[in-house]
């Protein structure tokens, strides 16, 4: 492969940062041309409810996020939203105690997580698809099973309040999802976790050679992916005032949707919390924007499977520009 001159360097410099803001840049002209085709879009309800539907999304993502960077997968989140709001939802009918059913809530989410991550880790099962694909079963059965397939109606006022409350038109739960944020930011960028992640995602061999407990590490990674999907059910059962059984469905892949529309790879050790925002958000301006155009709902899931295909195709490019651009600046340094 022969290096670019000075001119293609550049060339390639510009491509690669150009491919990096791919994300912020197709969802800042999505939300231009839809913002010229409908005038409803910037109204304060509309961005309100743009954040609503797009919460649970954007927090399944962030736990999703931490899986995939460690070469990981986690298909039980959906099931995992239904069966901590079902949980909830139980709890609620004998203990009319709002602190017991947060935990109930989100203590489901987080076992769920925690068995997922030990049975990967300690079972060594060859991949987490195996695991969670399993556990998206097991959990969906008991999320119906425990609620006979049907609501349970009913959940405390302040869950009701941070799943379909608002400040004046923005929602409680915008606040929830920029409070995981940033703990999510803090964890990864500045804790010794953050780079132990990244580290296992991008050589699990290496890392291990380095003292790094990937065990743990994973274990951890699916624990919170599992909390993130407790916190989801949270808002999802306020939302609702019940607990439903059928809650999340889809989840799963809306979450990994997000992550790979944000730029991270199934190979590991790529991904960031603002990509990954960005992602979630891309998937909920298409569907408002359709729901707006009053587009048939078959139609919203062809779409977003194309979006997901072009930044997939984005990412084997963006591989293949940042091969051009190490050979190039090998060739310059020698």
């Amino acid at each position: 492969m022969a290096a670019p001159k000075d001119g293609g360097y550049r060339s390639l410099q510009a491509a690669l940062l150009a491919l990096r803001a791919g994300p912020a840049l197709i969802l800042l002209l999505l939300i231009v041309v839809v913002s010229f085709t409908t005038p409803v879009f910037f109204t304060s309800r509309n961005i309100g409810n743009v954040f609503s539907q797009t919460a649970v999304i954007a927090i399944l993502g962030l736990g999703q996020l931490l899986v995939i960077v460690t070469r990981g997968i986690d298909l039980s989140v959906g099931s995992t939203v239904a069966l901590s709001g079902v949980v909830g939802a139980i709890v609620f009918l004998h203990v009319h105690s709002t602190v017991l059913v947060i935990f109930a809530i989100l203590g489901v989410g987080l076992a769920v997580g925690l068995c997922n991550g030990l049975v990967f880790v300690l079972g060594r099962v060859p991949h987490p698809f195996i695991v969670t694909l399993a556990s998206l079963s097991v959990v969906r059965g008991l999320a119906l099973w425990a609620g006979n397939g049907t609501l349970i109606p009913g959940m405390p006022h302040a869950v009701d309040v941070l799943g379909g409350g608002t400040v004046h038109w923005l929602p409680y739960s915008f606040f929830v999802v920029a409070g995981l944020a940033l703990l999510t930011l803090v964890g990864t960028t500045y804790l010794v976790w953050g780079r132990w992640l990244y580290a296992v995602g991008g050589n699990p061999d290496a890392a291990r050679r380095a003292g790094i407990p990937v065990g743990r590490v994973l274990v951890t990674v699916y624990a919170l992916s599992g909390l993130a999907a407790g916190v989801g059910g949270l808002l999802t059962a306020g939302l609702l005032d019940s607990g439903s059984p059928t809650a999340g469905d889809l989840s799963e892949l809306d979450s990994i949707a997000a992550v790979i529309i944000g730029g991270a790879a199934f190979a590991g050790g790529r991904g960031n919390v603002g990509n990954a925002l960005v992602g979630a958000f891309t998937i909920g301006v298409i569907r408002n924007a359709l729901n707006l155009h009053n587009v048939n709902a078959f139609y919203q899931l062809m779409a977003i499977g194309v979006v997901v295909l072009l930044a997939v195709e984005g990412d084997v490019i963006r591989g293949y520009v940042e091969t051009r651009v190490r050979l190039a600046r090998a060739t310059r340094a020698g």
